[in-house]
Formats: C-alpha cells, structure tokens, sequence
C-alpha cells in the first residue's frame, strides 16, 4: 500500500502542474524570449514546469521554443532517473488549443520533446516533460538519431562547462505547411540554441525535420531571422553575430546512470538482455497507466 501511495504522489505531482508564471531562473538574465515576429504571439500561452519553461501556441498546438537551464548537477541527476514514457494533454491549457494524444496516432511522426525527458533532473520533472505542450511532431528517424545525439552533446557540453542556457524550438517555412489531424503544424526545421554565461558565447544547431537531414550551426542573429525569435535578448548583438562552437553529433547516445547507451545495439547487446529490457520498460509503462486509472 505504500508502495503505491508513493507511485500515486510521483505522478500527482509530476502530471499537470504546468503554471503561467514567468519562471525567471530558467532563462537567461531572467528574460524569455522576444518575439520578433508579432504573428507568433496571438494565441500563445507561456508555461512553467519544474526544469524548464515554454511558450505554448493554440495556432500551431506546439511549443513555440522550451528554455531550459542546464547545470553540471541537474545533468548528473538526470542520469540517475529512469525514463517512464507517459505523454500526456497539457490540461493546463484550453481544451481546443490542446494538441491530444490522438492527433498523433497513426501520424507517422514520434512526438519529439523541445525540453528533453533525458534533461530532467527529477522523476517529476521528467513526467512534466511527456506534456504535449512539450512536443513536435518530429520525424522518426531524425528524432531517434542525429537529434537525439545533439541532445546528448548538449548535456556533456553542459557538464564540462558548467552551466548553459538552452532554448530549442520549431520553425515552420515554405508555402505550404502539413499538419498532423488537420490540427497540429508539423515543423520544417528544429533549432537548439545555446549560451554560455561563463564566456559569453552562444549559437545554435540547425536541423530539417526529415530523416537524411544534416545539421548545421547558425548564429543567433541569423536564427533570429528565420525563427522570428530574439532567444537570449540580454545578449549584446556582437555574440548574437558570432556563433560559437558546437560539438559534432556523431557519438553514440547515452543517458544510463552508468553512461550506458539509451538504446539496445545488435552489435553490443544479446537479444536476451535486449528482450529482458523491453519487459522491463513495458512493466514500468503498465504500472504507471495502472497507477494513473486508480488515482
């Protein structure tokens, strides 16, 4: 009976808890994002969970960008929590500017975090992050690889400098723009912008939302061009202009406690430990939707 009372109050606390107050140590100089383009702003709706911070859009039914503050011991806490898949509405927000759960059934498209599950330094915090107001819908095979790897080297980056202010979002161009149910735009491109308050430095990585797609590094000051957002606006215009370095995604994805790799590898791993990890992981997902039916 414990044992479930102690389950219950980890999701009670980590589902539905997203708040519209300002949150002002997750961004940089305590200052969110400007919007450059005035169109961004009708309809949106900024958020606060507990590790990170988004502005929400009933147009699109995604984030337009989640901030989040990365530290050497939030980096390191996220390792030590296991990953329970549970996306979920934002009940937060109205009810007809809510992207649901079925608008991406059948879509083929993964729910893509803005604000990674792998960056949540708290079993709540993560179960914040699973919200849909956190969530694009991202290709498959850009999501499970080379985005993916950006995000881990973020992490790394993180923990050998310390701290980084990270802000990661969709960009939507061209005439013509897909969307999932007829309700949820599907982006074109992804950005994962970063500033270094140590050195002054920032930039950003820059990605097509499709499967064969490279990345590239921008400044701030040209993604300020194509995204409409000025990211860091505390920021003087000279380290807007000049993008700093990035690491290469190229390393394969890890986020164990040990540093083990997030996802079974024919190569590494028998298909035993493989079979043994899948059961585990559904029996954690049954638990939870369990846990979830009761309370």
């Amino acid at each position: 009976m414990l044992l479930i009372r102690t389950a219950a109050l980890v999701l009670l606390v980590g589902i539905g808890t997203a708040q519209a107050r300002s949150c002002p140590e997750i961004f940089a100089d305590g200052r969110r994002p400007d919007l450059v383009n005035p169109k961004l702003g009708p309809g949106s709706v900024p958020l606060c969970y507990d590790a990170f911070g988004l502005l929400y859009s009933g147009t699109s039914r995604t984030p337009i960008y989640a901030a989040e503050h990365l530290t050497r011991a939030s980096v390191a806490a996220a390792r030590t929590v296991d990953r329970v898949d549970a996306f979920h509405d934002e009940e937060a927000l109205p009810e007809e500017a809510r992207a649901r759960l079925e608008d991406y059934v059948r879509s083929g498209f993964d729910r893509g975090h803005m604000a990674p599950a792998g960056d949540m330094p708290t079993g709540a915090a993560q179960a914040q992050s699973f919200s849909l107001a956190n969530v694009v819908p991202q290709d498959r095979g850009l999501n499970r690889g080379l985005w993916a790897a950006i995000e881990e080297d973020v992490r790394r980056l993180a923990t050998r400098r310390g701290a980084l202010f990270v802000v990661t979002g969709p960009i939507y161009s061209g005439d013509t723009i897909l969307a999932i149910n007829g309700r949820v735009l599907v982006p074109t491109q992804l950005f994962k912008a970063l500033y270094d308050p140590a050195r002054g430095e920032a930039g950003a990585y820059l990605v097509p939302n499709r499967r064969d797609a490279d990345w590239r590094r921008v400044s701030l000051a040209e993604l300020r061009d194509l995204s409409g957002l000025d990211l860091f606006p505390g920021l003087p215009e000279a380290a807007k202009t000049r993008a700093m370095d990035l690491p290469e995604p190229r390393g394969e994805v890890r986020d164990g406690a040990d540093g083990s790799p997030r996802g079974p590898t024919r190569d590494t791993v028998s298909f035993e430990s493989w079979a043994k990890a899948e059961i585990h992981r559904l029996a954690r997902r049954l638990w939870r939707e369990f846990i979830r039916a009761i309370f």
